[in-house]
């Protein structure tokens, strides 16, 4: 689908460096962002059926288009912005409302400072002023920043002067920075649809459609996207990252159906080991699982990278210069849940070993990768080989086919491959920043559980 396309165009960086290919390539584009216009009006003329018949169409149904149609304008709009193509034609935009008196007004007048002509140096007079209307957000109400900008003429020469207008989100656009944080936030962390904000802010006196937001949106995102770029260089410029994803659901419109999705989540977080970089987290989108996904996403990283024991990964390893730093957290995992629904004696001893090992970390924390790896090499070494042998000597004790056998079988597959953490100070013992940050995103805003947060594309 055209929102999907530009997502991975975006995530893949294919942009082509020959002329003639990058006019083709801009030709493609501009053709999908006039596909996406029709798309666009077909999905309003199925809307307005479904509104006219509503008693006899599902709510569900209803929404499912007002979404569809949401996240095709924001696409259109974002896309438009990063092309720097004009607008839609005045005929098909929808028309500017005047902002209601009733709203507070705080005046700014804007000067250059200046009493004197810059030219000549004669004295300077006020012929009038240009007023330029923003509408902004502040926690729980909506003020209107009149920029007052007066215009002055030179006594002796006749030269106009003006200050210049600040720096806006969107240039020539009406909403102030605070209000578009408001609509992304409401709509990204709060998963509230544009359709509903503008019901919202239609109770406040505010007259504002969904297009409207749909294009503010898109053209936001644009703006952010340096932003997440630089995040995403930050995070993969660490000597050591951490990976995982988690499903999420995908609205396929049309379908009346859900595709499972994935939201994959890279970490860098230095603390542990004293370090003052700041600790981030970058997260892409694909719409499966696919090894392919995390391979272009880290097509340009070299080093270590601490993750779970996906079989989509081990392409990475083979063919790129990311080492692999498997995680305990996981393999614990696996002999808690045994031992919650059996009561397993050989899961209990294996989770009473491997804390042995979190005890030494709780001690090494804070200190330099060199002290950090002296005091694993003397501490946690004997432990992690002790247990190592211990879950071998107990395999052969127990059916091959039992859960704990296959928990015991996957903890001796990933140990060694943990075992770098021991010899070098700035790795760790798990994935559990990047498990932390997804925990945040989906849970941490408004209260939304994984399954709960919905994508569509």
């Amino acid at each position: 689908m055209f929102c999907y396309r530009l997502a991975m165009l975006d995530v893949n960086k294919t942009l082509p460096k020959d002329p003639d290919d990058l006019r083709q390539f801009t030709a493609f584009l501009l053709a999908e962002v006039k596909s996406q216009a029709v798309l666009i009006e077909k999905l309003r003329h199925q809307l307005a059926g479904q509104r006219h018949h509503r008693f006899g169409a599902s709510s569900e149904s209803i929404e499912q288009l007002q979404l569809a149609l949401e996240n095709s304008e924001i696409a259109v709009a974002k896309m438009t912005a990063k092309l720097r193509l004009p607008d839609e034609d005045p005929k098909d935009k929808p028309k500017r409302r005047p902002i209601p008196d009733h709203i507070p007004r705080m005046e700014v007048e804007l000067t250059t400072g200046d009493d004197d002509c810059a030219h000549c140096g004669g004295g300077l007079r006020r012929l009038g002023e240009d007023v330029t209307e923003e509408l902004e957000y502040v926690p729980g109400r909506f003020i209107v920043n009149r920029i007052v900008r007066p215009r002055f003429a030179c006594s002796s020469c006749e030269a106009f002067t003006q200050a210049a207008l600040p720096s806006r989100p969107i240039e020539r656009g009406r909403p102030g920075p605070g209000l578009l944080a408001h609509v992304l936030v409401n709509k990204y962390a709060d998963h509230l649809p544009l359709y509903r904000q503008s019901s919202i802010f239609e109770r406040d006196g505010i007259d504002i459609d969904r297009p409207t937001l749909a294009d503010w949106v898109g053209k936001s995102t644009a703006l952010l996207e340096p932003l997440a770029d630089a995040i995403g260089r930050h995070v993969l410029a660490g000597q050591a990252i951490f990976a995982d994803d988690t499903p999420v659901k995908m609205l396929a419109p049309g379908t009346g159906k859900t595709a499972t999705a994935r939201l994959w989540a890279y970490g860098r977080d230095e603390r542990p080991w004293g370090s003052s970089v700041p600790p981030a987290s970058w997260y892409q989108f694909s719409p499966d699982r696919k090894g392919q996904h995390p391979k272009d996403h880290l097509a340009k990283y070299q080093g270590w990278m601490h993750a779970d024991g996906y079989a989509g990964f081990e392409d990475l390893y083979r063919s790129s210069d990311i080492r692999e730093v498997a995680c305990m957290a996981h393999v614990r995992r696996k002999f808690v849940d045994i031992h919650r629904a059996q009561g397993s004696a050989i899961a209990d001893e294996t989770i009473k070993r491997i804390a042995k090992l979190y005890a030494v970390e709780k001690e090494a924390r804070g200190k330099s990768p060199q002290e950090r790896a002296a005091h694993r090499q003397a501490d946690a070494k004997p432990i992690f080989d002790d247990l190592e042998e211990w879950l071998h000597a107990q395999l052969p004790k127990i059916s091959g086919k039992s859960p704990l056998a296959k928990a015991i079988r996957y903890a001796l597959g990933r140990m060694p491959k943990a075992r770098p953490y021991l010899n070098n100070g700035f790795l760790e013992l798990d994935t559990d920043v990047t498990e932390q940050s997804l925990f945040q995103l989906f849970c941490g805003f408004g209260g939304f559980s994984r399954q709960a947060s919905t994508i569509f594309a």
